[in-house]
């Protein structure tokens, strides 16, 4: 349990140090992506963006499987 918290540490700092290279990707704007506006409300779905993260994450974890 801890070496699994420590290497979720360790993944959440990395992709904290790459944060300015992975916003030029532009993956929070993908088409599908639904962003609901009223007034001074705005709620932002990212459906697309959660479907291709999850895609990559899975073909990621099931290669480090094999």
């Amino acid at each position: 349990m801890a070496k699994t918290l420590i290497t979720i540490g360790i993944l959440l700092v990395i992709i904290g140090l790459c944060w300015p290279l992975l916003q030029k990707l532009n993956l929070g704007g993908l088409p599908g992506d639904f962003v609901f506006k009223s007034g001074h409300f705005k709620f932002y779905f990212p459906l697309t963006t959660g479907i291709v993260i999850s895609v990559v994450l899975s073909i990621l974890f099931w290669i480090c499987k094999k």
